[in-house]
C-alpha cells in the first residue's frame, strides 16, 4: 500500500526518531526538542526555562525558536545543579526513555 501511495506522488513516512542521514534536514524548536529529549515533563515548562534564562546554547542565551543542529552544547540549570549536553540527535517527538537517551550526550 506504501508503495503505491509513493507513486501516487505522496511523500514516504519516516519515523522521526531514526537517525538516517536526511537528520539534517529536520528543523526542531530548542523547547521541542528539550522535551523531547525528556529534560522536562510538557513543553510549556521548557519553554518557560528557555525564557527565564535558563537554558544556553553554545555559549549564548537563546530563544525557544531556535533551531538545534547536531553537535550544539546545550547548558541547562535547574539550581542548584547544571547540566551540559552535546545534541547527538534529532527529534520532533517524545519517544521512550532509551530513545530519548539516544538524543544527547552528557560531558563532564
Amino acid at each position: 500500500m506504501l508503495g503505491v501511495l509513493v507513486l501516487l506522488g505522496f511523500p514516504e513516512r519516516r519515523d522521526s526518531m531514526s537517525k538516517s542521514d536526511d537528520s539534517s534536514d529536520v528543523h526542531v524548536r530548542l523547547d521541542k526538542w528539550l522535551w523531547a529529549a525528556r529534560f522536562f515533563k510538557t513543553r510549556s515548562l521548557a519553554a518557560e526555562a528557555v525564557d527565564g534564562g535558563k537554558v544556553d546554547l553554545g555559549g549564548e542565551r537563546a530563544k525557544r525558536s531556535r533551531v538545534v543542529a547536531l553537535g550544539d552544547v546545550i547548558t541547562i540549570r535547574r539550581p542548584p545543579f547544571s547540566q551540559t549536553v552535546v545534541v547527538r540527535g534529532i527529534s520532533s517527538t517524545r519517544g521512550s526513555g532509551t530513545a530519548a537517551a539516544a538524543l544527547w550526550e552528557e560531558t563532564a
